[in-house]
């Protein structure tokens, strides 16, 4: 009987993985209330002309001001959602670790809820998300620092109480909120939507995220020797505290940009990196590359779906809770 798992090398299904997103973020490009065939792509980002139809125009319209940025933005989201789980699960050598570990998703709906009720723009609440999730993720730093015991079990226990704290002031916002309009915009926005993403809105995640993401995949190999405990990692000439610290660093950048921009996804960084061990093994040198390439193509085709299967759309954070909670059933439930 045929093994995928066992016929082919790791580089060869991240390679395989890569091929795979490609084709999912492109093909995305004509999925929407406005079909675009693969032959009107091509036409409009390869061939384009001076004098176009008014067809043309309006395709050329819908590809570059929406469908371009928003399945763009939903492939860095994912990218760095499933990276950042996967960061997290090796420095805290936890399967259940995701990217709001930290109490990160907790700051930015905060952020995002004070904006919101002081009736900000679009572009205010970005920040606004972005600068209390990172202030989150530093004061559970803080806190863990000056705490006996375990460093690592000190940070997932400051990450629980310090983001509990910024959820029950979220909660206390929306008390407070106009249930007419401020409310359900604050609503709307935990439940995770990449619906309010805009031209500019892949360039700030691009930006941010590669400061994130390109140290996280070159010092990808020694998460390996985090996993074995510090102890190990200090024989094999390698400072563990000082590691931990960049790689949480990082993996913290990443997450407050992706949800600052998306809102409150979930299931995505918990589930994604497990997709990708049992796909490249346990090494994480091939785990990184591949949970940043199947996140991507995961969360676009999860945003594909939730543009189209209804007549309204669907907030992706539902969708992806639909997806994620019976797969990771499945997989603690498998003999293996």
């Amino acid at each position: 009987m045929f093994d995928f798992k066992k016929s082919f090398s790791p580089s060869f299904k991240v390679m395989l993985l890569l091929f795979m997103t490609v084709v999912i973020l492109f093909c995305s490009l004509g999925v929407g209330r406005y079909p675009l065939s693969l032959k009107e792509i091509f036409d409009i980002l390869f061939y384009a002309r001076e004098t176009e139809s008014v067809d043309i125009l309006q395709a050329k319209t819908v590809l570059e001001k929406i469908r371009i940025p928003r399945v763009l933005t939903a492939g860095l989201v994912g990218c760095a959602l499933s990276s950042a789980g996967a960061a997290y699960q090796g420095v805290f050598q936890n399967p259940m670790a995701s990217p709001d570990i930290l109490g990160a998703s907790s700051g930015a709906a905060f952020g995002a809820a004070l904006a919101l009720l002081a009736g900000a723009d679009s572009s205010i609440v970005v920040f606004s998300a972005f600068l209390f999730s990172l202030l989150c993720t530093a004061t559970v730093w803080n806190v863990s620092r000056k705490t006996q015991g375990r460093q690592i079990l000190a940070l997932i226990l400051s990450g629980i109480v310090v983001g509990s704290l910024f959820s029950a002031a979220t909660s206390l916002i929306k008390l407070v909120a106009d249930p007419t309009d401020q409310l359900p915009a604050i609503t709307y926005w935990l439940m995770g939507s990449l619906a309010s993403c805009g031209t500019q809105t892949p360039v700030f995640c691009a930006l941010m995220m590669s400061a994130g993401l390109i140290p996280l995949f070159l010092l990808r190999w020694k998460i390996n020797i985090l996993t074995l405990g510090d102890d190990e990692a200090f024989s094999l000439g390698v400072n563990a505290g000082k590691l931990r610290l960049i790689i949480i660093f990082c993996a913290s950048l990443i997450t407050a940009t992706a949800v600052s921009v998306s809102g409150i996804i979930g299931w995505v960084g918990l589930v994604v990196p497990h997709m990708a061990r049992k796909m490249v093994g346990a090494d994480y040198r091939y785990v990184m590359p591949a949970s940043m390439l199947l996140g991507a193509a995961f969360l676009v085709v999860v945003d594909d779906v939730a543009r189209n299967l209804l007549s309204s759309e669907i907030p992706i954070g539902i969708l992806t809770s639909f997806i994620g909670a019976p797969f990771f059933l499945y997989l603690i439930t498998r003999r293996r």
